[in-house]
């Protein structure tokens, strides 16, 4: 089997004649849509303190297409950090604009945490925005903190030193250990939905999340319960104490304009 026909396969699994050369005009055209996930505080005086930014591709026919269709081609042609840098530009811009969701979350792939000028990046597309740092912060994937631990650690310290709080996405399936939640100073974190969604029936679970938050509370982070579907595990969770829930239980995606304006 030669290179050619690998090529030409490749090109049909990703949909596209040449999957760069549209990603890359995606991306200068604007052909990217920002939607937002709110995430509900179940104490203090915000109802929605902040929302997690999510990226549609806009293709044919104005039809927008899910990220687990079109991330994967970005991540194989390592133009990650450039999709990254368009999702801060442009939630920084809504930022600018006026919000009534007074902060937003984006999550930042395995590949930008390697851009060493990321950072610099950032503290300028902040400062030409006028928004201040905190108001954006960034999501690190569980999987990449296991993997990438140094890496991670580097990026954590330079957004927080620009004043941009840090969290980590999806807590708790893979982990074994706290021990990373004090090296990156943490300000919120999501436990997994796979431990949400068994809270009520899993002693297991139940436990997993208690010792999270025992943890968060000694720390100091947020802890923000992931994938809040039903109504009793929203009741458990109040009354373990979580702070914040994030689901299709609790808010739907929806465009970011529709909800920040």
């Amino acid at each position: 089997m030669d290179e050619d026909f690998l090529r030409d396969a490749d090109r049909q699994l990703a949909g596209w004649s040449d999957p760069p050369g549209r990603l890359k005009e995606a991306l200068e055209r604007d052909e990217l849509e920002l939607y937002c996930q709110p995430v509900r505080a179940l104490q203090g005086p915000e109802t929605y303190p902040l929302a997690e930014v999510l990226v549609r591709l806009r293709e044919e026919e104005k039809a927008l297409l899910p990220p687990g269709e079109f991330l994967p081609v970005f991540e194989q042609y390592r133009m990650m950090p450039q999709l990254d840098r368009w999702v801060v530009r442009r939630t920084l811009k809504r930022l600018a604009a006026g919000s009534r969701i007074p902060r937003f979350s984006v999550n930042v792939s395995a590949q930008t945490l390697d851009d060493e000028d990321f950072p610099l990046f950032v503290r300028r597309e902040a400062a030409a925005a006028g928004v201040a740092p905190k108001s954006l912060l960034f999501e690190l994937d569980e999987l990449d903190v296991l993997a990438k631990g140094e890496a991670c650690a580097r990026f954590a310290l330079a957004m927080k030193s620009l004043g941009h709080p840090v969290l980590i996405d999806g807590f708790g399936r893979r982990s074994v250990t706290f021990a990373p939640l004090k090296s990156l100073s943490l300000d919120f974190l999501k436990v997994d939905g796979a431990i949400t969604r068994r809270i009520v029936a899993s002693p297991s679970a139940d436990n997993k999340l208690k010792a999270i938050l025992r943890v968060g509370q000694a720390l100091g982070i947020g802890i923000v319960a992931e994938c809040v579907e039903e109504q009793d595990i929203l009741v458990r969770l109040r009354a373990l104490g979580v702070g914040y829930v994030q689901g299709f239980g609790v808010y739907r995606p929806h465009p970011i304009d529709s909800l920040a304006a």
